[in-house]
């Protein structure tokens, strides 16, 4: 709240004596302003971030393939949901005891897991889930190259 100081006298300044102070009825909007176009700014910066898009078609991509290594260890979840390791096709409780074989006991061999473009997510979480219990951090998924 303003004060608004009166204007008589020969100067425009107050008279001796006269300790009437008068009160400014304008409301200083400049810090309202303020405090609104910072919140226009947050808003701004937020709202792409609040924002989820759900389209999903994961199969195709077209990211530069990274080099393969000489002897690739494919892990595959077929249709059926039956899992292959190279060719052969074999139970899943076995897959920790064939994966050993295969990379001779080196659990920091990248292993390629593809799987068929009908098989869900969840199942092919519940495999990427007993590659991780049996010590294979390193999980490639395979797709088709979308690029051309």
């Amino acid at each position: 709240m303003g004060v608004k100081l009166g204007s008589s006298g020969a100067f425009g300044g107050r008279r001796r004596g006269d300790d009437d102070l008068v009160e400014a009825h304008e409301i200083n909007v400049t810090p309202f302003i303020d405090v609104m176009l910072v919140l226009l700014i947050i808003f701004m910066v937020a709202a792409p971030l609040a924002t989820v898009d759900l389209g999903v078609n994961l199969p195709a991509s077209t990211a530069e393939p990274q080099p393969r290594p000489d002897k690739p260890v494919f892990v595959t979840v077929k249709l059926d949901l039956s899992v292959a390791v190279g060719e052969d096709v074999i139970a899943r409780a076995a897959l920790t005891a064939t994966l050993d074989g295969v990379t001779q006991g080196k659990k920091d061999e990248r292993i390629l897991l593809r799987a068929d473009k009908a098989v869900s997510y969840g199942d092919l979480m519940e495999v990427m889930n007993l590659l991780r219990n049996a010590g294979y951090l390193k999980i490639a998924l395979v797709g088709l190259d979308g690029r051309g």
